[in-house]
């Protein structure tokens, strides 16, 4: 009985960082596409409701259920011995901390600057050089896919490393034409 809740513990905490972090894939893409600084601002704020909301508890469930079940489940640091187990555990771990710092650092601060280009009355040079900053828009658009590479883990529980090193370099792929194409797509740029 402890297993099943648990487990379902952790499928619950998957699907709310899962919804958060679309939420703010969706906010993002929506901030690049406005030219009115009131609606800029709503959708930053909509970004960190996501992330406050939904991600971060998410993320927190995510780790408490899925420590306890490694813990009691699966042998502590016998895990290592598991790849699509340690692949989930290393991929959650580097996720949460850089989604922690990089990313969520980097919302925050856009957020911030909004506030005074807000009370400005203008997009603000300081806004259009933290909206085009590549290093937090190139982990901005890792989330998605890897949060789809640590389900794909879960739910097809390799017994070798090889679908997590293909999966993570899919990722990075992604992530990196994404970086490249989505700005293009939506050019941002203020005077």
């Amino acid at each position: 009985m402890t297993y099943n809740l648990l487990k379902l513990a952790h499928i619950l905490g998957a699907i709310l960082m899962g919804a958060g972090l679309v939420g703010v894939w969706m906010a993002d893409l929506r901030s690049r596409q406005l030219r009115d600084l009131h609606r800029f601002a709503e959708a930053v704020r909509n970004i960190a409701v996501f992330y406050d909301g939904l991600v971060v508890p998410g993320a927190l469930l995510l780790l408490a259920s899925g420590t306890w079940m490694i813990v009691e489940f699966y042998g502590g640091f016998a895990f290592l011995g598991i790849p699509w187990l340690a692949g989930m555990v290393f991929l959650f771990l580097a996720e949460f901390i850089e989604g922690n710092t990089v990313t969520r650092l980097y919302f925050m601060q856009l957020r911030r600057i909004t506030r005074c280009a807000l009370e400005e009355g203008h997009f603000t040079p300081e806004l259009n050089r933290a909206h085009g900053k590549l290093v937090p828009s190139f982990t901005h658009f890792l989330d998605l896919p890897v949060l789809t590479l640590i389900i794909t883990l879960g739910a097809l529980k390799p017994e070798s490393w090889t679908l997590f090193v293909a999966g993570s370099v899919m990722a990075v792929m992604l992530a990196s034409a994404l970086t490249f194409w989505i700005p293009r797509l939506y050019p941002w740029g203020y005077e």
